[in-house]
């Protein structure tokens, strides 16, 4: 029996750095904030035809009949959060994604490409702006394209073809917002950056020729940690549209000190990294791991002449 099969739009939202709130408030005050936060998103949904199809930690995953449905309801969730009064004087900022397509029913879930595709829009998209794919440009109304910016053409991860990808500009900017927004997103097809990564007696390279790279207790990565606390396939670290992107994938999360000595925990999350520091697979620093890679991010830009 076939599965039904639907055009829909899916958007993905989600709240930026939970994981820093959990840290600094502890976990009852940022648990009733993120959940206030989902709750004030969640009240724009239905009034675009939306549907809730989940909810994972921090961020929601909705449906909706129309791309231009979905693009309301972007910039009207977008805008009650930031009119969101704060909890304990502290604003929360959300990032969206979204795409167009069709979409495999089961159940009260979606999937297929479309799905995978918005999910990849909404992890490059910065803290209060919206992002939308070609698709989801090419099904709006013309007042509706003239408010979205394209900023990139990006590659995804297991996907073959690349994706015109579009900030959504839900009120008029002035010019120099506009260019800061697109110029912070965007860098140089000439950024020629490396990361190195050191671990023991290894030495390894991300960059343009090797931009993914596992590391883990397991034989089978690119890094073997030996460290107890490590999991098989602990964590990938990825160049992603000029940004190095540390996922973790573990059971006792990862830790990040940076050079400035700030300290970061994350458990099946994602972060950029910049500058140089440290990672430790499963054990804080505060207990003085020995088994530590060390990681330092260097940029060379070619600079080119204005065409005249």
């Amino acid at each position: 029996m076939s599965q039904p099969i639907e055009k829909l739009a899916v958007l993905f939202a989600d709240i930026c750095g939970s994981t820093a709130l959990y840290e600094s408030l502890g976990d009852d005050l940022a648990r009733k904030m993120i959940s206030r936060c989902i709750n004030t998103m969640a009240g724009k949904i239905s009034v675009y035809q939306g549907t809730l199809i989940k909810t994972i930690g921090d961020e929601v995953m909705v449906t909706f009949p129309s791309a231009e449905a979905a693009f309301h309801a972007a910039c009207a969730m977008l805008v009650a959060v930031e009119n969101d009064q704060p909890l304990d004087g502290i604003p929360l900022h959300i990032r969206i994604g979204f795409n167009y397509g069709e979409v495999i029913k089961e159940s009260n879930d979606v999937f297929g490409n479309t799905v995978n595709v918005a999910a990849r829009v909404a992890a490059i998209t910065r803290a209060d702006q919206i992002m939308a794919t070609q698709a989801v440009f090419n099904a709006l109304p013309p007042n509706l394209r003239n408010k979205m910016h394209q900023i990139m053409r990006a590659e995804f991860k297991g996907k073959q073809e690349h994706h015109e990808v579009y900030q959504v500009i839900c009120e008029q900017e002035d010019t120099q917002n506009t260019r800061f927004g697109i110029s912070a997103y965007r860098k140089s097809p000439d950024n020629n950056d490396e990361m190195i990564l050191r671990y023991r007696d290894q030495s390894l390279k991300v960059n343009k020729e090797r931009r993914s790279v596992a590391l883990g207790r397991g034989e089978t990565c690119d890094i073997v940690v030996q460290n107890d606390f490590a999991s098989r396939l602990h964590i990938r670290i990825e160049l992603r549209f000029g940004k190095f992107i540390i996922a973790d994938q573990s059971i006792n999360g990862t830790y990040i000190r940076f050079s400035d000595g700030n300290v970061v925990h994350i458990t099946r999350e994602e972060i950029s990294l910049q500058g140089n520091g440290s990672i430790s697979l499963g054990q804080s620093f505060a207990e003085n791991p020995a088994e530590v890679v060390e990681f330092s991010i260097s940029s060379t830009h070619v600079q080119h002449r204005d065409a005249k």
